[in-house]
Parts: C-alpha cells; structure tokens; sequence
C-alpha cells in the first residue's frame, strides 16, 4: 500500500483546476496521443514538501488470537505551493489542512486502536478474577494415616477438604483439627483411620478400636502395660485398616504350695498348669491343683499342688432280712411267735480310696456284688383275747421270780441257749404250757401267764433257786 496520499482534486500543469475522479475515461483501444494527454492530466504533482523526520517505532501491538497483528493506519498528508496560490488553491489548501487536523486529532488516532478495547476490558476483567483466585488458594498439608501430601486447594473448612478429597471418616476415626474448623494457608490436617482389635487380655476378651498403626502404638494407646508380657504378634507389627486379633499376658506374681513349700514366680503363663511348671514342680500320677489347671493365673493367686495317692478295698456287707407277720388266733393278744428265722443277706463291695497330701479321704464306692440274698422271717402274731388271771397264783411275787431268774429281761437267754425268757423256760416245757416258738421271743404278759399256770401244775419246784421269792 502507497504512502502517498492522493487527494481527491487538484491542479494541472498549467495551473488550472482539474478534477481527476470526474475526467473522461478513454475508451480501450484509443490513439496513444489521448491516452498520454489523460495521464498527463491524472499525472499532475505539486511541489513536494520536504519529508518529515521517521517517528520513533512504538510498542508492538498484540496480536489477535483469531488473525493476524491489528493493522495500522497511516495518514500522509501531501502540502501544496505558498500562500501566494489562487484563491481556488487557497481553498484546496484549507481542505487538505483540515483533513490533516482531522488525522492528527485523538479521536483520529483512536481509531485504529478500537479493535483492542474489547480484548482490554477482558484482560482487565480476567486480572481482577485472577487476584480473587489467588485469594481463594490455599496450600494445605493433609497426611492420612501418617502419609502426608500438599495440596492446593478452595475448601473453606477441614470437611470440606476431606470431602474435596474423598477421604471419608468413621465414628472411630481421628480428625485433627476437627472437620469444622476454618482452613487458611499452611495449615496442617491429620486424619487417622479406626482399625478393629479383637483383644484378649489376661484371658478376657475384648473388642476395641484404635488408631494406632502399629501394636506398640496401640498397647500404649490402650494403656497396656507391655513389660515383661507376652504378645501373640510382634510389637512392631502394623496394623492394616481390616485390624487383627492380639493376645496379650500380662506379668503375674503366683505363689505355688508343694511339699509343705511356698514358692512365688513372675509368669505370664496362660495356664495353672504352666505356672506350676514354671515354678519347678513337676505333676505325678494323679496329682491336681487346687484351681482347675487350665484356668487362667491371676495375680497375687496362691496355687497348692495336692499330691494324690488312689487305692481300692473290698469289703463284704451284710444285707437286713425282711420281716413278714401273719395273724394266729391261737395265740393271745401281744404274743408273737418266730415261725421261720430271717438271714441276712451279703454284698460284695468294691471302695476307692484316695489320700491327699497324706490325708486319707472318704471311701467311695465304685461296685456292688450280690453274694447272697437275704431271707424273710416269718412271725406270728397272737390274736386272742388273754384270761384276766390264774387262779390260785395271783397273789405271789411273780416280778421278784422274774428279777433273780433273768434280771427281768423278757428275751433273756442262759448261755447254753437252753432256757430263756423271763422265767428260763426250757422250750419242751414253754410248749406243753401252750406255748409256741422259743419262750424270749413272746412278750412279757405271756410269760407271766404260762409261769403261773406251771406254778399251778408243779408249785415252786421249777425254780429251785429262785421259787422262794414268790412268797415275799
């Protein structure tokens, strides 16, 4: 593009007013002479003015994103002869000075740049968002189960950020600070995960939770005294987010008895029966404790070994006969008469028996063996109405006879076993009275009847020693 700015009217040569845009157009084809008068005519210059010194370069404008740099515009303004031109030259003067004003003037200068003035407001625009997004950034640390990262973010509060990051937490998870509170730049959370520990501790069991990430950690979080105590995983041992089961024994003091000796261990055994090992006692036989032995050692317990010796005994029992009475009317009333004697049974028994520490316990039977059945004795028993006395044997001192003879015992026996009773009846004798069975076996009453009704057949003659007292 020219830098020369061609305006619209001017003059010729010969000084006269041409108007360029408006001379005639000579057809194609003309004669060269027309051709070259118009170029002539179009041709025309005035004197140039001398060339105004280069402005300095400017900034560089943007380029568009959409094209090429914005283009420029460039005004050159050509001046005419002095002041001394006509007065139609004076008036062309005037208009290419005004044009001039015109390009010189800041609206002028304005225009090319109005392209930009929307792409200013949007960087400006952009500028301030810009310093209200670096308000909003915060640069946080955030360490979820002791591993830490930083983290840029626009959270305004500790859950936010969790929620930002897809961390979630639990009723037994740890959260520090808590998920309410403010972020601000620099700011340091820790978010530490519950992990389930099915504890058994001295034997009890337990289910807790906790957040340490190693056993140590949670035997002190726990508020486990771990020295001296056994562990059924290493301490160092960490614990995943599915947890584990631990088994911990505590140390004990356990005082063991044995031998008439006292003897106290530091243990974390899991048994009576190791503690008792432990303590250098050694189990024989049927030897025991007085706890069971697989139960669980507390501390400060007392342990005595019993020393058991077992033995077996055999022992033969008699068995009772039984007895059946059947009623005789031959005999009078209170009178019973053995028909048939009883036996006794017998039994062979088997005892068990224990002594403990030297101490002989009760015998306790362990078998039974029928040697012999018992047998019943068979009695009976008077039924008739006895006489009111003996006539002519009433009046004598039958309780004197009775005391010299057998000490007034009704089933008194002399000891060749021949006479018995209160009156030492011979058994012929008792059974020619009407007497039946053995003479001690009927009662008292009978006796005294069949003694006076014998007094009545023979007198005082079968008590020879003892007839004198009837007459007291």
């Amino acid at each position: 593009m020219s830098n020369v700015h061609h305006p619209r009217n001017t003059y010729g040569a010969d000084g006269t007013y041409v108007d360029v845009h408006n001379a005639e157009t000579l057809p194609h084809g003309v004669p060269q002479d027309r051709e070259g008068a118009y170029r002539a005519a179009c041709e025309a210059t005035v004197p140039a003015v001398p060339a105004m010194p280069p402005e300095p370069p400017g900034p560089a404008l943007p380029r568009r994103a959409d094209g090429p740099p914005y283009a420029t515009a460039t005004v050159t303004v050509t001046a005419t002869d002095t002041d001394t031109a006509t007065p139609t030259g004076r008036a062309a003067r005037r208009r290419r000075t005004r044009d001039a004003e015109r390009a010189d003037s800041p609206m002028r200068r304005l225009l090319p740049l109005l392209p930009l003035v929307p792409q200013a407001l949007v960087v400006a625009f952009l500028a301030g968002g810009t310093t209200a997004f670096v308000a909003k950034d915060k640069a946080v640390e955030l360490t979820v189960d002791g591993k830490p990262r930083t983290l840029h973010t626009f959270a305004d509060d500790v859950g936010e950020l969790l929620a930002e990051e897809g961390v979630r937490v639990g009723a037994h998870d740890m959260v520090a600070p808590s998920p309410g509170t403010a972020l601000a730049g620099g700011d340091e959370i820790a978010v530490r995960h519950g992990r389930p520990v099915r504890l058994t501790l001295d034997g009890r069991r337990h289910e807790v939770w906790t957040t340490a990430r190693t056993v140590e950690e949670a035997l002190g979080q726990l508020g486990v005294r771990a020295e001296g105590a056994y562990l059924s995983v290493s301490r160092s041992r960490r614990i995943g987010r599915e947890g584990l089961a631990l088994d911990v024994r505590t140390e004990r003091a356990v005082t063991v008895m044995a031998d008439g000796r006292a003897r106290t261990v530091r243990t974390n055994a899991a048994t009576v029966g190791e503690a008792v090992e432990e303590a250098g006692i050694t189990l024989r036989g049927q030897d025991t404790t007085s706890v069971p032995s697989g139960s669980f050692p507390r501390d400060g317990q007392t342990i005595t070994v019993l020393r058991i010796t077992d033995g077996r005994e055999v022992r033969e029992e008699a068995v009772p006969f039984p007895v059946r009475r059947t009623d005789d009317p031959a005999l009078f009333r209170g009178t019973e008469v053995v028909e048939r004697a009883g036996r006794p049974g017998l039994l062979r028994v088997t005892y068990a028996l224990r002594t403990v520490n030297g101490v002989r316990q009760r015998p306790r039977r362990v078998r039974t063996e029928t040697v012999r059945e018992p047998r019943a004795q068979v009695v009976r028993v008077g039924t008739k109405p006895r006489p009111a006395s003996v006539r002519g044997a009433d009046h004598l001192d039958w309780q004197a006879l009775a005391a010299c003879e057998s000490g007034g015992r009704a089933d008194a026996v002399d000891p060749s076993g021949t006479y018995g009773g209160l009156y030492q009846f011979d058994t012929r004798t008792w059974h020619s009275l009407g007497g039946t069975g053995r003479p001690q076996d009927a009662s008292a009453s009978e006796q005294t009847f069949r003694a006076k009704k014998l007094y009545i057949r023979r007198g005082a003659t079968p008590w020879p020693h003892c007839g004198a007292r009837l007459q007291n």
